[in-house]
């Protein structure tokens, strides 16, 4: 075999492994956002902590509303910490039109998705009376209030290649809408924008504990770079977040 020729065909071998190793990347870190959705449906947060990059990697952070970014472990995982597994609630969310990139040198990725499914669980109507009353159903089970909620999200997730495992490295939540089961989501939007005060309620709300205690989100480390808005009556939607391009290599991607 000539030698230019021995080495064209080690170029394309080269090529070739380097498609095949990011297209099983590829596959890596949507499994990994897969899990983490697993997990927080069925409470699980607790194990989603491991799902992340080592506490000190450069350039992790989180944002789960416009309230600010979290950008050190504690305070990211924070989130995940002592959740409550409140009896007869339902959280079920499921993703789907993901949209991936694998960076070329293959150490980091970027995706988004979008998310939909339902939230609900029952309160204690002396806490419903500290939320607005269009949260929840009129009728009442076995004496609780019911808030029973249709929701949409769109995620966005970065992910870096880490001791030979694909880890969680940025992480943002973007609420698209939500609506009681027994109105649209329109209707309800049209409710929430006449309310000045519900959209720091929502931004600072982290979920619903043990007998529908609203539990709050911790205090930020800096504030929000990017802003998401929620459906609606006043606003046309936007590509947000938009698709991740191909790229070559993420800037913050630490040296060994």
């Amino acid at each position: 075999m000539h030698t230019a020729e021995h080495t064209d065909l080690q170029a394309q071998l080269a090529a070739l492994q380097a498609r095949v190793a990011r297209a099983e990347a590829r596959g890596e870190v949507e499994n990994l956002f897969s899990n983490y959705m697993h997990l927080h449906n069925g409470y699980a947060d607790e194990q989603i902590i491991d799902l992340w990059v080592k506490p000190g990697t450069p350039g992790m952070r989180a944002q789960y509303s416009n309230k600010g970014l979290y950008t050190n472990w504690d305070s990211i995982t924070a989130y995940h910490r002592g959740r409550p597994q409140p009896v007869g609630k339902l959280l079920l969310h499921y993703s789907t039109t993901p949209s991936i990139q694998v960076a070329a040198d293959g150490q980091s990725a970027r995706g988004i998705w979008i998310v939909g499914g339902v939230e609900s669980g029952l309160t204690d109507p002396a806490q419903a009376a500290n939320a607005p009353a269009f949260l929840y159903e009129k009728d009442l089970v076995n004496g609780q209030k019911v808030w029973a909620h249709w929701v949409a999200m769109k995620y966005e997730m970065h992910a870096l290649l880490q001791d030979g495992v694909w880890k969680i490295w940025r992480f943002r939540c973007f609420e698209v809408f939500r609506a009681p089961y027994g109105r649209n989501w329109i209707d309800f939007a049209a409710c929430t924008e006449a309310v000045p005060d519900f959209q720091t309620f929502h931004e600072n709300l982290a979920y619903f504990g043990h007998d529908g205690k609203p539990v709050w989100l911790p205090d930020t480390d800096a504030p929000a770079e990017d802003f998401y808005q929620a459906y609606s009556t006043q606003t046309a939607q936007a590509v947000v977040p938009r698709p991740p391009a191909p790229y070559a290599t993420d800037p913050e991607t630490p040296t060994a």
